[in-house]
């Protein structure tokens, strides 16, 4: 019998290289983003090249009680998932002052509060199955502060750190949680947050969606508890255990810097 995942953020980047994936190995999918069309059109492609089976849900998951929503939308359709994939999320490069109050407050929404509710929900109606895999996708930014995307950074240490938690609480159940950690990749997610004007995207290797979303994928179906993109990047974790936190901050800012 088919599987079903659900992938959040879906219609680009490395939320659609991941629906190709799951497509590839016969997985059925519901695919969950704000462009509609975008979506209508991966969702013709996805069940011509593969025969599998698409459910789109146009939603903007910044917005408040949007998770329950698209909950309540797959259950009223009759949809059982077996695979969550929260790949949702989005930043914003500059001063915590200069932006406007609805910015964070969005950016929170969607990349804590939304992720979180939708790991409840679903986590929730598998107990009892002794299955489940859910994908979290965090950042390299989780694992220091980081000036001139602050909450950016803040949020996605929190991904981090509940997927972890998460990862030991559900052993028991059977679920698994992955945190996939990319660094600077190839995908709108720098146009938008304005970031490619700081020193870290100009002086690294832009790591490819597709390699990033493999890399993830084979973490989440081994039920491997984090996964972090590129050598150097799994380097500075360890790296920034053993300095004092005012010089990680300070050493973080300075490569934010534009």
């Amino acid at each position: 019998m088919s599987k079903t995942a659900l992938i959040t953020g879906a219609s680009k980047g490395i939320g659609r290289e991941l629906a190709f994936l799951f497509a590839k190995d016969g997985c059925n999918l519901v695919l969950v983003a704000r462009s509609a069309d975008l979506l209508v059109t991966l969702k013709e492609e996805l069940e011509e090249d593969y025969a599998v089976s698409v459910h789109i849900v146009a939603a903007d998951l910044s917005q408040p009680d949007a998770a329950q929503a698209v909950f309540s939308e797959v259950k009223t359709r009759g949809i059982d998932t077996d695979y969550l994939v929260n790949n949702a999320g989005f930043g914003n490069y500059g001063r915590f002052l200069d932006a406007e109050w609805n910015c964070h407050e969005r950016m929170i929404t969607l990349n804590i509060t939304t992720l979180t509710h939708l790991t409840y929900l679903f986590a929730n109606d598998w107990k009892g199955r002794k299955a489940g895999r859910i994908l979290n996708v965090s950042s390299t930014a989780a694992f220091q502060p980081g000036p001139m995307m602050a909450v950016y950074f803040a949020t996605k240490s929190f991904v981090l750190h509940l997927s972890e938690a998460l990862a030991h609480e559900f052993g028991q159940e059977q679920i698994s949680v992955t945190t996939l950690c990319p660094g600077p990749t190839s995908t709108h997610f720098g146009e938008v947050s304005k970031m490619n004007a700081s020193r870290l995207v100009k002086h690294v290797r832009i790591a490819g969606a597709g390699e990033v979303a493999s890399l993830g994928y084979k973490a989440m179906m081994r039920g491997k508890p984090v996964v972090i993109h590129g050598q150097m990047n799994k380097l500075a974790p360890f790296g920034i255990r053993f300095l004092p936190r005012k010089w990680v901050t300070r050493l973080s800012a300075k490569i934010m810097q534009q």
